[in-house]
């Protein structure tokens, strides 16, 4: 049984859908005022890989990832580099979209726009105020948190820990903790026609409108960052419950934030490991635009998205993502291991692992290890899988399963010298190729190892082919004269431009590297 931890709670919970085999799930996406950087990306992928594990495991499965393209941010951006609000809007959406399908992440069913709801939002800030839990001041709407009896759930906070000063529009307030549904419009601004005059959505109220449009009064999962909790979740709950009268999300799923590797948890000069649930520690180094953070689309220039979502995957989506160059690559290398074992597993088979086929639901993987000591092993290391993604999508855990599989089938070519000829056995062969399909099956439901990386691709240039052999060929002669000189020469000097070189029972193969 999948358990998911939810933040509303504070505890795991047995996973079961509002609706039995149907999953409904919202993900808070961006506010498009800048180009896309990391950070943009640890929602989409991690719910990426939620979603395609909840498909693998039989679930019909609908992701929502919103727009927000009218906000505050977008109005002064526009202003500053001189364009209409839609044109920028537009524009960030396009580099957002381009990094995504980079990234692979294709199983978003619907991308809502807050600019395309306007008049869904007019008619529920409308029935809330009906409701008596919204009023309007001087051509603003306010919702009145004093109407929720549970407002702070979600945060965890008490109404008097959330009141503040209520900021530049506190004389309109009843309260300055109430937050605003619908804001009037300064000259210049975007806006739209309401009866409360001209105007623009509130941030809180497009989510909302989108989620209860596309998922329903009550979904199943409720995703974000940890930073949202609170106010932007806590808000959602609160308006969507009062107009409703039922609960808006069963399960609420928050991230770990993105922060800068010489940031992480250094919280009042002392360096910490921030915990899973510290909002505070993990702000302290958040990766923001307002932080200089730099796009994602110059990420891709130096980085395969292969190596970036093996690196987002690699812990628990509620922990703190410790974020640097250098940890990229130190992930690349372990992912690494594994194309190359994709290599000795197509000298071997003749196969290219990417052609193997694999199941794509759960007890279609399901198979008989029978007695094969391999396949025993092969089979319990599916099983650890399955079991770290049923315990709250852990694909840290589940990883690390991956890479011990890996290393068992590795192992057995090694002990059963497969990559000799004389020494393979058909038997042996479909053991190899029933691991290698386990291997696939679970690595697709991250949505690892879908495509050959590209450097694959510069592998197979013809030219770059042609002299690489040649040189191999060069060093595998001296090596048989015993000028080791020449040959150590070779290999170094291979090393140095980012070729590896691994001699192996059918010869030396060369893979070239970062």
């Amino acid at each position: 049984m999948i358990r998911v931890y939810n933040t509303l709670s504070k505890s795991k919970e047995p996973f079961e859908p509002v609706r039995p085999g149907k999953v409904g799930i919202y993900l808070c996406g961006p506010t498009v005022y800048k180009p896309s950087h990391i950070g943009h990306m640890v929602g989409p992928v991690i719910f990426d890989a939620i979603k395609r594990y909840l498909t693998y495991s039989g679930y019909e499965v609908t992701l929502v990832v919103n727009v927000t393209d009218v906000d505050d941010k977008l109005i002064a951006e526009s202003a500053r580099r001189s364009m209409l609000m839609s044109e920028l809007a537009a524009e960030m959406t396009r580099d957002y979209m381009n990094n995504l399908d980079a990234m692979g992440i294709d199983t978003v069913s619907h991308f809502p726009r807050a600019t395309d709801h306007i008049d869904q939002i007019i008619q529920f800030t409308a029935d809330l105020i009906q409701k008596g839990c919204a009023y309007e001041s001087d051509g603003d709407v306010y919702f009145d948190v004093s109407k929720d009896e549970d407002y702070g759930k979600l945060s965890h906070r008490t109404l008097e820990s959330m009141i503040g000063e209520g900021g530049d529009t506190a004389e309109r307030k009843r309260s300055s903790a109430d937050f605003a549904l619908w804001k009037s419009a300064k000259p210049g601004e975007p806006s739209w026609s309401s009866p409360w005059g001209p105007g623009r959505p509130g941030w809180h109220i497009e989510c909302s409108v989108m989620s209860s449009r596309l998922l329903g009064e009550t979904f199943d999962i409720h995703g974000g960052g940890l930073d949202l909790v609170f106010p932007h979740h806590e808000n959602e709950i609160a308006q969507s419950e009062c107009r409703f009268g039922k609960p808006m999300a069963r399960y609420w799923l928050h991230n770990g934030l993105m922060q800068a590797s010489d940031e992480v948890g250094k919280v009042g000069g002392r360096a910490t490991r921030p915990a899973e649930d510290d909002l505070q520690s993990q702000s302290a180094g958040k990766i923001s635009k307002s932080k200089g953070a730099s796009a994602f689309s110059e990420m891709l220039k130096e980085f395969e998205p292969e190596n970036i979502r093996f690196f987002l995957l690699s812990s628990h989506y509620r922990r703190p993502i410790d974020f640097s160059s250098e940890r990229i690559r130190e992930v690349g290398t372990g992912l690494e291991s594994f194309y190359r074992f994709f290599k000795r597993y197509q000298r071997v088979t003749g196969r290219s692992f990417y052609e193997v086929a694999a199941a794509t639901r759960r007890e279609e993987g399901d198979f008989d290890p029978e007695s094969d000591a391999v396949l025993v092993e092969v089979s319990e290391r599916r099983k650890r899988f399955l079991a770290a993604m049923d315990d709250d999508f852990n694909t840290g855990g589940a990883i690390a399963e991956l890479f011990e599989l890996m290393r068992r089938l590795n192992r057995q070519i090694d002990d059963e010298k497969l990559e000799e000829p004389n020494r393979q056995s058909a038997e042996r062969i479909a053991v190899l190729r029933q691991g290698a399909a386990t291997l696939r099956e679970i690595g697709l439901t991250l949505g690892l190892f879908r495509n050959p990386p590209k450097e694959a691709e510069a592998r197979g240039d013809e030219l770059a082919g042609k002299l690489l052999d040649l040189l191999v060929e060069i060093r595998t002669e001296a090596r048989k004269a015993k000028n080791f000189a020449m040959a150590d020469k070779i290999r170094s000097s291979l090393a140095e431009l980012g070729v590896t070189l691994e001699d192996r029972p059918g010869g030396t193969e060369w893979t070239i590297g970062k």
